[in-house]
């Protein structure tokens, strides 16, 4: 009985963690979306560390466009995945892969200079803890539990651990 009531809790806890990432991904999404003045060339042309230069490459603009289309793009899809629960090991990996990305673009080793950040890190810092949420949410799926995949009845789940494998 103890392992039962644990076991839920925990599906209940990485749930509610799969919901509010997903809530954080798809509002930065929207914001993105919607504000006209938006770009990522800030934060690329910005960048620091030992991919320096690839971000930088990233603010020329035949590649700017696509960049600001493709990051507005994930975040929205990864945030319905997580918060909707469908495909959420699919958006779980996108998840990972944007903020490996955001990491490394700004990553807080000590001896750089950190950016327009709100606090002090030293190589953890908020995006490298998300991410291991992510990576937390891509191996205990909850979907079967709270999620479309739970009124799917397993459906997308079967789909979905296929493609996985």
């Amino acid at each position: 009985m103890v392992n039962g009531k644990r076991e839920r809790r925990v599906k209940i806890s990485i749930t509610l963690l799969r919901i509010f990432i997903g809530w954080h991904f798809l509002y930065e999404g929207v914001v993105k979306l919607y504000n006209p003045d938006w770009t990522s060339f800030g934060y690329l042309a910005s960048a620091q560390g030992p991919l320096k230069p690839l971000f930088a490459l990233l603010t020329q603009e035949t590649f700017l466009d696509w960049v600001d289309a493709l990051n507005i793009t994930a975040l929205i899809v990864v945030g319905f995945t997580l918060i909707l629960g469908i495909f959420e090991r699919k958006g779980a990996l996108v998840g990972i892969g944007l903020l490996s990305l955001y990491y490394l673009a700004h990553p807080s080793f000590p001896g750089l200079h950190q950016i327009n950040v709100e606090g002090n890190y030293w190589f953890v810092n908020k995006n490298l803890i998300e991410l291991v949420a992510c990576i937390l949410i891509y191996n205990f799926p909850t979907s079967q539990f709270f999620g479309l995949g739970y009124f799917m009845k397993g459906k997308l789940t079967k789909i979905e651990n296929y493609e996985m494998d």
